[in-house]
């Protein structure tokens, strides 16, 4: 039998990442602001990247290590096992993994497993929903920069003003609290993922 996906590895692989992209975020604090910025808008982007990684890896994983999860929500019977290559299919197709906020997130996710998988339950807990809001909408507007993005943006911090996705994480440890924030999603991931 082929091996498990294991959601735990990729938890703790994100926080890792997540660490890392933080010391970035540390080291670049001595530059000048406008080059923090830039530097921050850099690293929103980045920890959203690791964010997709995880929670594709999370999805491929629920599939992966018990496909009754999907069978139950799609109406189909699947095979006991599926491979990690057609788990990773049945969720992008041709394509690539990409959600449009928590909502978006959390619709893709009632795709592949039922309401009460744990995924489901995390990504639903209020103590989560502010850092993953704010996750999207300031990735969006570092990388786009354009006035719907920026709109989305005011909207996830409260309609404060901003400048700049980086300008306004740069500013009362905004970034690493965002960090921490995804780094306990990820921990619980980890606690109730079964491999």
């Amino acid at each position: 039998m082929a091996r498990k996906k294991s959601v735990k590895l990729a938890a703790k692989l994100f926080s890792t990442a997540a660490d890392q992209i933080n010391m970035f975020f540390n080291k670049t604090s001595g530059l000048e602001a406008e080059w923090h910025s830039w530097c921050t808008d850099y690293a929103v982007i980045r920890l959203y990247s690791e964010f997709e990684i995880l929670m594709l890896s999370a999805l491929v994983g629920a599939i992966n290590n018990d496909t009754a999860t999907l069978s139950e929500t799609s109406g189909f019977d699947f095979p006991a096992h599926l491979s990690q290559d057609v788990c990773t299919y049945l969720i992008v197709g041709k394509g690539y993994f990409d959600f449009k906020g928590r909502d978006g997130l959390i619709r893709i996710v009632r795709q592949f497993v039922p309401e009460t998988h744990y995924l489901v339950g995390i990504l639903k807990d209020p103590d989560y929903k502010e850092a993953l809001e704010q996750l999207s909408a300031l990735r969006d507007f570092g990388a786009h920069r354009s006035n719907k993005a920026k709109k989305a943006a005011v909207k996830s911090i409260g309609g404060e003003r901003i400048g700049s996705a980086g300008s306004w994480l740069n500013k009362q440890n905004r970034f690493g609290t965002l960090c921490d924030a995804l780094k306990k999603l990820a921990h619980a991931i980890e606690k109730k993922a079964p491999y």
